[in-house]
């Protein structure tokens, strides 16, 4: 099906176009009133996630409601551990919780790679409604949690602000933390790639917690699991040849402001920055690929013109080509939804590239 607006997929391939693209991470449900709603009728966040009727719902809500270019389809990243055999809860006030965890070897038994067609066909399921409904109106996201963020949540079993169980591991046995890091990477490959056949035009590597890391365990723990999977979906480069796959691929690693360099090296053709990496900084250090973000969610709770005065303060400073608009982190709950639009409309009157021409 040829997309209506296809600027987000042809910026994310490298393409020069005549306007820089704009979505927000998390704007499928949190501030809306209809997703409340739909919310509210599910009974609970997974049961949300795991019917896709309505996952497709709430999916395409904030296209309707914000006119972004694009959509990301509504699940978790905690599927993934699910799907491996550690089922989770979902919390009100709490998020997450493992009722079990997994913390040797002799737990990694109870665990399976995950069968992406029969474990999450409800999230393939929601994908290839939502990209029916959608009708080619915008592209559609497709996403995972890198291997070390699910790491910390099947060790830790719960949200943490030091994860120093699963950082315990790291230093006390690393033979069972690569095993384990392994096993979710095998599990993440099968489930994007089962995305990308159920319909999904991009896809996002979420590495939430990489900035607890310190440098030197960063390249060992966390950037080889993603660039095995970056590499299967990825671009590839032969004798200095960047050739794109059918999939761009981002990878944003939350404060792994010390890995730009490296994660520039990565097969993907988007980095996605927090709102503590530099642009001009984060450029030089990434210059071959598309950057996106970096603006605080924070901003969102400032007047309108502040929130203009801001995102003109991006364009300043990431240019207005190889650029995605985005938030440095996910939209928070309490954002009023006239903020939200203010941006993305900020983006699209601000974000006209000059002397644009095909």
């Amino acid at each position: 099906m040829t997309l209506q607006n296809d600027l987000l997929l042809r910026t994310a391939r490298g393409e020069l176009t005549e306007r820089v693209p704009v979505w927000m991470m998390r704007q499928a449900g949190r501030v809306l009133a209809e997703y409340r709603a739909v919310r509210e009728r599910a009974g609970s966040f997974i049961t949300l996630a795991k019917t896709p009727e309505l996952a497709a719902k709430v999916t395409i809500q904030p296209v309707d409601a914000f006119d972004v270019d694009a959509a990301i389809i509504f699940s978790d990243i905690l599927v993934v551990p699910e799907a491996m055999g550690l089922p989770y809860e979902m919390i009100e006030s709490r998020g997450p919780v493992f009722p079990q965890t997994v913390r040797t070897t002799a737990d990694l038994s109870r665990l399976r790679v995950a069968n992406a067609e029969s474990d999450l066909g409800y999230v393939l399921d929601a994908i290839r409604l939502t990209k029916k409904e959608l009708n080619g109106r915008v592209p559609l996201i497709g996403f995972a949690g890198a291997p070390f963020t699910i790491f910390c949540y099947m060790t830790e079993g719960k949200g943490s602000k030091t994860f120093s169980v699963a950082k315990k591991l790291l230093y006390k046995d690393p033979v069972f933390a690569h095993t384990l890091l392994q096993q979710i990477t095998d599990s993440t490959l099968a489930y994007l790639k089962a995305q990308v056949r159920a319909g999904v035009d991009l896809v996002q590597l979420f590495d939430s917690w990489a900035g607890i890391l310190t440098p030197e365990q960063y390249r060992l723990f966390s950037l080889p699991y993603i660039k095995q999977i970056c590499d299967a979906l990825g671009s590839e480069i032969h004798d200095g040849v960047v050739s794109h796959a059918p999939v761009p691929v981002t990878v944003f690693a939350k404060g792994a402001f010390f890995a730009r360099h490296e994660i520039g090296q990565l097969a993907c053709s988007v980095v996605g920055l927090d709102w503590n990496m530099d642009p001009a900084e984060s450029r030089e250090l990434i210059p071959n690929k598309v950057l996106q973000g970096n603006l605080d969610p924070c901003v969102l709770y400032a007047d309108y013109a502040q929130i203009r005065a801001e995102v003109k303060r991006m364009f300043d400073a990431f240019g207005h080509q190889h650029y995605i608009a985005n938030l440095g982190h996910g939209i928070y709950p309490d954002t009023e939804p006239d903020k939200a639009r203010c941006f993305v409309d900020a983006v699209k009157e601000l974000g006209t590239a000059q002397g644009f021409s095909n």
